[in-house]
């Protein structure tokens, strides 16, 4: 796969991971009729690991598990999909694996689906930002004049 369907791929399947199980079955229903697939891989619950840096920049840590599940599908034309979903979401996994090999496939009805998830799912971080941002407090501290 060239570097630029490469990117794109990696944008598309970032925003199915990041949709609300809701967002992904209502796209799901807006296909024209959903396509025949073989799961390769039944959705399956596991844990992954989750590393974090402190500040950044920082060394590497294990921070923690999460939950996910994940998918993989292949349809007829032979084209395989993956997904892996935050939670315990087997349908949203499944779904969103489909979408993703019919996006390879060259889908066109769903580059305007996945860039109206996309306007969800930033819509969604501005309001928490303006949330996160009504509540900060400002500390500041007097200098006593002695040196």
């Amino acid at each position: 796969m060239p570097p630029a369907e490469t990117e794109f791929r990696r944008r598309w399947m970032g925003v199915l991971a990041k949709a609300a199980p809701a967002e992904i079955a209502a796209a799901w229903h807006r296909l024209a009729s959903p396509p025949a697939y073989a799961l390769l891989r039944r959705p399956e619950i596991g844990l992954v690991m989750v590393r974090g840096r402190a500040g950044g920049d920082g060394g590497a840590f294990n921070l923690g598990e999460m939950t996910v599940t994940r998918c993989s599908v292949r349809l007829p034309s032979g084209i395989v999909g993956h997904a892996w979903v935050a939670g315990r979401a087997p349908a949203h996994a499944e779904r969103a694996a489909v979408i993703d090999a019919l996006l390879q496939q060259g889908d066109a009805t769903l580059g305007p689906e996945i860039d109206r998830l996309e306007a969800l799912q930033a819509e969604r971080r501005t309001l928490a930002a303006r949330k996160a941002a009504a509540t900060r407090v400002d500390f500041f501290t007097m200098v006593r004049g002695e040196d």
